[in-house]
Order: structure tokens, then sequence, then C-alpha cells
């Protein structure tokens, strides 16, 4: 890119999304740049003009300078960086990798993301430990409240925390720093869920104080999708290994997740291209223009429609989530319905959730969207009132 970079409805040349739908989710599942998206299909054909040499020779130089550039944006050393297809599997690889006792807690909050809760549970049944759900209010009213709630949990029995960097429901920015010294004092292993954060914050992954550390880039980084992060502190990856058994399983930390099979590395290849666009962007003033739009309008939004943001101002990244005025459950099966009428009735893409006994709904702002977008969704959300 050339020249100042224009952020708002510009931008939405750089992507393939569909004119006649406003895109205000994209915390979900990203959308990936046209640019980007070239750069994948590159790799693509560079791995077809010759399989073999591709598969025996190239792709494990490839992936290790892929991952050397990941770590200039998100901290270390790119021999602790390897490349998931989500953090979803990053969390089930470290799971994985340790052993509980019967008794034994995993300590996490209850504003965890639903299918992290479903492996901390797993692996607890099966070993007949427990999983530990910090109770946390929505709205939250500061940070201390959750360094409070997460140190009460600290016990003698606690084997492993489980703590987000940011909310997927809530789209609360956890002061991470502060909750991982609290069990790292005690000794207690810390996995850090960052889905959200790459991208939506300035990050130095190592510099938390965790144990492990796994982040999308399908994200908030413009990869492809199935392209994500996990690090791990060096005492850690002996012990690190991805779920599927492969040949390079015996050869370390980086040999045992960069070639789990034959697949399509496409999405991993391509990051580069990815951090290139957000280069070009100016990724602080990316960050700075989705952090105050997110901002601007969770409180129009609120503001709107009577009701509050799930967390303070200054806890917000890029994205907010605002309470609903309706009385009706605050049931999963009715935040899919209420998604269902804003896709089907006004064109507009944004997910509902239902957090403590009430329905939310989440906002993203990134570098395509305009504050006239989320008027039309106050709009759309004044007549369920």
């Amino acid at each position: 890119m050339t020249g100042e970079v224009v952020f708002g409805h510009a931008r939405l040349a750089d992507f393939a999304l569909e004119p006649a739908t406003l895109h205000l989710n994209h915390g979900s599942f990203g959308a990936t740049p046209l640019i980007v998206r070239a750069a994948q299909d590159r790799w693509r054909a560079r791995m077809e003009a010759n399989t073999t040499r591709f598969f025996s020779v190239e792709i494990g130089p490839a992936l290790r300078a892929a991952a050397e550039r990941a770590a200039t944006s998100l901290g270390g050393a790119g021999t602790d960086w390897v490349f998931v297809d989500n953090a979803t599997t990053a969390v089930n690889a470290v799971l994985a990798g340790l052993d509980f006792a019967p008794g034994e807690e995993i300590v996490t909050t209850a504003h965890v993301y639903p299918a992290v809760r479903r492996i901390l549970r797993r692996a607890a049944q099966r070993a007949g430990a427990r999983v530990v759900e910090v109770a946390l209010p929505c709205p939250i009213p500061d940070e201390e409240t959750i360094v409070a709630a997460v140190a009460a949990a600290l016990g003698p029995r606690t084997r492993l925390a489980v703590l987000d960097h940011v909310t997927s429901e809530t789209a609360t920015v956890f002061p991470i720093a502060r909750l991982a010294a609290i069990f790292r004092a005690a000794g207690v292993p810390v996995l850090v869920d960052g889905a959200h954060a790459p991208g939506m914050l300035a990050l130095d992954a190592p510099a938390i104080g965790a144990d492990w550390y796994t982040g999308n880039a399908h994200k908030w980084l413009f990869a492809p999708k199935g392209c994500a992060l996990l690090w791990t502190a060096p005492a850690r990856q002996a012990a690190t290994r991805p779920l599927v058994v492969s040949h390079g399983y015996d050869d370390g930390y980086t040999a045992a997740f960069d070639w789990t099979g034959t697949r399509d590395p496409s999405a991993w290849l391509a990051l580069p291209a990815a951090l290139d666009y957000v280069a070009g962007l100016g990724a602080a003033a990316m960050r700075q223009w989705n952090q105050a739009l997110a901002r601007a309008a969770g409180a129009m939004l609120a503001d709107r429609l009577g009701t509050a943001i799930a967390c303070p101002p200054a806890m917000l990244g890029a994205m907010a989530s605002v309470r609903l005025p309706v009385a009706v459950e605050a049931s999963e099966a009715n935040a899919w319905a209420l998604r269902g009428w804003l896709r089907a009735s006004h064109g507009i893409e944004a997910p509902a959730v239902a957090v403590g006994g009430a329905l939310w709904i989440r906002i993203s702002a990134q570098v395509y969207t305009e504050r006239s977008d989320f008027d039309r969704l106050a709009d759309a959300l004044a007549t369920l009132a």
C-alpha cells in the first residue's frame, strides 16, 4: 500500500465480502484479504508443481521461516512457535500432554470459550479431576474483580489454569499478565487461550509469563482459515506434542508439529503475506481504529438500547458486547434465533449470545467498518424493544 491509509468502507475493496450483507462479526471467522488469498494460491501452485520435492525438501524450511516471521509480530523465538489449525486444536494438544490425578483441579472462568470448556471437562472426567469455573459478574466492573476472583480459586489441588486473553462472548480483555503471575508464584502452569489477541492487541506472548499461549491468525491477523499458532515455553516443550502421532513425533517440539502427515499447509505459509498486509495498514494505526470504533459503537448501542456494555471501555479491544433489552429467556436457542432474524430481516451478521441470564449482541470493529454500520444495527435492534 502506498500513501496515507484510509480505514472504513474504502477497505472493503481489499476483501471479497458480499456487498449485500453488513459484516459485523469479524471476530468469529475473520475475513482474508484478496492479496493474502493470492499468496496462498501461489503456495498451492508451488506445492502442486512438484509435490514430492515440496513435501520432501521445501515444506520444513518454509514453515520455520513463517514461524520466525510470526515471532517478530507475536514475540519470542521462532523455535517456540508452531502452527495448528485453530486455538481449539492447540488447547486439545496441551491438555493431552498433561496427566491429572483424582481430585486435582483445573481452574478457568465462567467466561471460558464453550469449546474449551468441553475440552477441560473431558480431561478432568477421564482422570477423576474437576474443573473449577470462577464466577464473574456480567457486566464486569473492573480488572480488580477478575483478579480477586481468580486468585481466590487457587488452592492446594490446583494443577492447571486455563485463562482467556480476550473472552469470546463478552469481548473482555483480561489482565492476563496479572492473572498468570498468580499461578506462576504458586508453581501452577498456565495455558492462555488468546484466540482473538493476535492482531487485535499489541502482543508479546512470552512476556505474559504463561507456559503456553495459543492464538488464531485467521481472525485479526487476516491469515487464511486454518492458520493458528501455539507458543510453548522451552521448559514445557518436551511434553507438548500434536494430537496426531507421525514421523516427527520423537524429533522434538517443532518437528512434531511441523509434520503430522500430508496436508495442505498453504494457510500457514501465507501468514507472512497477512503480516505484510497488516504492516501496510500500519499495525498500531489499525488497532487504534478498531479499538476506538468498538468503544464508540458499543457506547452508542448501549445508549440507544438503554442497557450496558459487558465491561468498561478500557477493557475492550476491537469488539464489544452489549446487553439487549429483550424480555425473553436468555437461552442459546433464542440467541441463535436472534442471529437468524438479523440476517434474514436486516442483512446483518452479528452474533447474539446468552450470558449471565441475559442476551447480548457482540460487535466487531474492523478496518472495513464505519460508525454508520453500527447505527444501522442499532436501528434494527431498537425494533426489538
